[in-house]
């Protein structure tokens, strides 16, 4: 009697081709892969500012290390980075653009044992490093992973943020879920390396952006017919963000907005104290024929409308 057997088409998981995705990314946008031990020193939560009563620090214990500063698994990625780009900076290379995604061993988990969890963390130094540049990287990211709902914030409050500057950091929503903070780090962490430059740092969260991410991309014809732009510029509060109006834009169309860019933010002359003014190009099209003046217009008032309703900005 022969045996019988079938043979199955073989393929990456979705999450084999989100790790391999992420990774073409991150060399796309100039960064080199590190790959580092498991293994830390507990000092290390002292050196990234980590409250001692914080959670993330009951490490688990290594039974027989091969010395202290291998001694704990790792509970963050961001003591591992920092080493690397330490060690960069004193071989005196005039910049660094690094990742690693790696696991984080947390307690909480079943039965006693890690929950065990990856974070996708970036790391960078140099004269063309700062807060913007690290920013375009997560957005690139997450454009490319077709994320939605995508907004920034201010820290989280999270005892984790002691380790980024409180004014060059953020963290990046997809709607209520955070997935991750980014950001200069502290410079009290910085000279806790020994290092007096701007060290850059990215912490986004792997089930988050598996979770967030959107389906695969599916082919649309191009437009026939044009479009039609708008520039807009209202004055808000200090405090309103851009995210904030670029939400409000989005609610107040009718349906035929397209895109919306910001191109400027002034403050000065001509501006009351404590507010600011944020222009925006907004691109207006219709699927079914071409717009006339007034139907663009008509849609640019809407979007007023919303904006003085939602944030109390007016046009300038």
């Amino acid at each position: 009697t022969l045996m019988r057997g079938e043979t199955t088409l073989g393929g990456y998981s979705p999450e084999q081709r989100l790790e391999n995705r992420l990774g073409e990314l991150c060399r796309a946008c100039g960064y080199d892969e590190i790959i580092t031990y498991s293994f830390i020193s507990p000092t290390c939560y002292d050196k990234i500012r980590w409250p001692k009563d914080y959670f993330a620090r009951k490490s688990f214990q290594i039974l027989n290390p091969l010395g202290e500063d291998t001694s704990i698994m790792r509970t963050t990625t961001l003591p591992s980075m920092l080493e690397i780009l330490t060690r960069n900076y004193n071989y005196r290379n005039k910049s660094a653009q690094l990742y690693e995604l790696a696991r984080v061993y947390l307690p909480g988990g079943e039965d006693g044992l890690a929950n065990e969890a990856k974070v996708l963390t970036l790391g960078a130094y140099g004269e063309e490093m700062d807060f913007f540049a690290l920013k375009g990287v997560v957005e690139a990211i997450l454009k490319d992973l077709r994320v939605k709902d995508v907004h920034f914030a201010g820290p989280t409050g999270a005892p984790s943020d002691a380790s980024y500057h409180p004014g060059r950091c953020a963290s990046v929503w997809s709607g209520s879920d955070c997935i991750g903070i980014f950001g200069q780090i502290h410079p009290l962490v910085a000279q806790n390396y020994g290092v007096d430059a701007g060290l850059y740092c990215a912490e986004l969260d792997f089930d988050e952006l598996m979770n967030a991410k959107g389906p695969d991309p599916e082919y649309v014809p191009l437009p026939k017919f044009p479009a039609v732009t708008r520039d807009i510029a209202v004055v808000c509060e200090e405090a309103v963000t851009v995210g904030a109006l670029e939400d409000a834009i989005r609610r107040g169309a009718k349906g035929l907005l397209k895109e919306v860019a910001l191109f400027d933010i002034y403050r000065g002359k001509g501006i009351p104290e404590g507010k600011k003014s944020v222009a925006f190009n907004l691109v207006l099209r219709s699927d079914e024929r071409s717009l006339t003046a007034e139907e663009a217009d008509e849609d640019v008032k809407s979007i007023l409308e919303a904006l003085e309703k939602d944030l109390g900005a007016v046009l300038r």
